[in-house]
């Protein structure tokens, strides 16, 4: 016996071959559809005008600046840095910054004569790690740099949040501190993560100022957009009292244009812009000397952090302005374009169910042509900013497939199902248990990645809310064993993902809320009957 909702059923099969096609209720359904599709793509991606803090007349202290091209990583084997590269790059970042910060000096042999071409000051960085031999290497490098161009250097940084990764003992890099200092003119400073420096208080008296990193989102209690500005500026407080009369940088600062919330932390492009031009406006106010985090995305951060570690740039892996600094800016400044694939997957549920003669598919087809487009094009733009490999662009275009299959089915359920629609729907039909058991494996799947190993994850509810819907209104008939096995990984782990992240995570609440969705779509067809 078939289970069915209301709401998908053909009961357009039922009716007189002389029905009249329901134009009206078909009409208002398209005209809502349409609404709905442009409203969803613009309230994503209308820009948001904020005032501006860098101008033609007016650039910012600094930036950090890594001289990888969006194809490169620092990982590659060989290595080769590309000079007209660098040089386009200090030419751009010369129009906003006065200076830029380095992190390592292997390879950088050129940056000095760049730098004073284009009339930037340099804070360059020795990387300490611990294998001694590279760490000396840099650090006789850093010497010979600071010394050589000691009209473009300003100071130089030894180490780069090494305590935190624990590769040296605070002694150990004070030592080396300590020698660099003995050998430059300029100001010598660590740069660490700031409660660092709070655990490792023997590092404070051998540098000639203090170099902290605040980062909001990455804070163990991460702060959203609105409370971020006020908790940098606590904690700049405090070191400044505590550390006078030595000064405080505040070396990296900055807000992630992509990836995924972190309880109240939401990374957007408007969000970014908003932190970004509040801190600088904060801290030119109160004198600070700061650098922000970073100049450019950088893809290959996406491998080891996900998707968030690619986007802290203020220009885009392209060197395109994402309108950090100055101007309108747009969570989503490709929305016109997903707009017009939604449009194409909106006209082709209409075309797949043609001319239908129910009153209720008249206004269910539209409707769901509109879901389709919102959340398969949604999809696409996560994987856009996600997707990193090639095993994860098969997943992607998977998961698209299995979105297109279950459209096909839901729009072809929908028509009078005759000629080729009616062939098409019965092979979909025989298949259809299998379609929602694909659907309930990619979300059990993704289940357990976010229970287990979140941090870098990110929610891909978008891509599960077509398949849990439609077979949420109507079941079909599934394997049981499997089923019943998926449904429980997904239903167990609601709560878990929920505890983790924080019930003020949206995002965990949008995936917590597909998840229900799947689970009861699965309990359904479970209870459907074979025959």
């Amino acid at each position: 016996m078939q289970v069915t909702c209301p709401a998908l059923l053909p009961d357009g099969l039922t009716m007189p071959a002389t029905s009249r096609f329901p134009f009206f209720a078909y009409l208002f359904a398209c005209l809502l559809g349409l609404f709905a599709l442009g409203g969803f793509w613009y309230g994503l991606g209308k820009p948001v005008i904020l005032p501006d803090v860098a101008s033609a007349t007016h650039k910012l202290q600094c930036a950090s600046y890594t001289p990888f091209d969006k194809d490169q990583s620092p990982f590659d084997v060989p290595f080769k840095l590309r000079p007209e590269r660098m040089d386009a790059d200090l030419a751009l970042l010369a129009t906003r910054f006065e200076c830029i910060r380095t992190y390592s000096m292997t390879g950088l042999e050129a940056l000095p004569d760049l730098a004073r071409k284009h009339g930037l000051k340099l804070m360059i960085g020795a990387w300490v790690n611990s294998n001694p031999v590279d760490t000396a290497k840099e650090v006789d490098l850093l010497i010979a740099s600071a010394n050589a161009n000691a009209d473009v250097v300003t100071s130089v940084i030894v180490g780069n949040e090494t305590l935190l990764r624990k590769e040296v003992t605070g002694a150990q890099l004070a030592m080396l501190i300590n020698k660099v200092k003995s050998q430059v003119k300029q100001p010598v400073t660590y740069a660490d993560v700031w409660e660092f420096w709070l655990k490792h208080p023997e590092i404070a008296p051998a540098v000639d100022f203090l170099t902290i990193h605040l980062l909001p989102y990455w804070e163990d209690d991460p702060s959203n957009i609105d409370a971020a500005l006020q908790h940098v500026a606590e904690v700049r407080q405090v070191f400044g009292n505590k550390f006078a009369p030595k000064d405080v940088m505040i070396g990296e600062t900055g807000w992630p244009s992509e990836g995924r919330q972190r309880e109240t932390a939401l990374p957007s492009r408007v969000n970014e812009s908003k932190f970004i031009r509040g801190f600088v406006a904060m801290a030119e106010q109160q004198g600070w000397h700061y650098n922000l985090i970073e100049a450019f995305d950088q893809p290959w951060k996406r491998a080891s952090e996900g998707a968030v570690g690619g986007y802290w740039g203020l220009f885009d892996a392209n060197r395109q302005d994402k309108g950090v600094l100055a101007g309108p800016v747009s969570n989503v400044p490709y929305w016109s374009q997903w707009l017009m694939v939604g449009g194409l997957i909106f006209i082709g549920t209409l075309i797949l169910g043609g001319r239908i003669r129910s009153t209720r598919a008249a206004l269910v087809l539209p409707l769901l042509g509109a879901l389709a487009a919102c959340s398969i094009g949604a999809w696409g733009d996560l994987a856009r900013v996600t997707t990193r490999f090639a095993s994860e662009w098969l997943w992607v275009a998977l998961l698209t497939g299995l979105n297109l299959l279950v459209l096909a089915h839901a729009a072809l359920t929908l028509s009078a199902r005759t000629g080729w629609r009616g062939r098409a729907f019965n092979a979909l039909e025989r298949r259809a248990g299998w379609w929602l058991a694909a659907a309930g494996f990619a979300t059990a799947v993704m289940m357990l990645e976010l229970v287990f190993d979140p941090r870098y994850r990110s929610f891909p509810s978008v891509a599960f809310i077509l398949p849990a819907l439609v077979y949420l209104c109507r079941p079909v008939s599934v394997p049981r064993r499997e089923i019943a096995l998926l449904t429980f990984i997904i239903g167990a782990g609601i709560a878990p993902q929920l505890y983790q992240e924080g019930l003020q995570n949206q995002q965990a609440w949008g995936w917590a809320l597909v998840s229900v969705l799947m689970v009861a779509a699965l309990w359904r067809s479970l209870r459907v009957r074979k025959g």
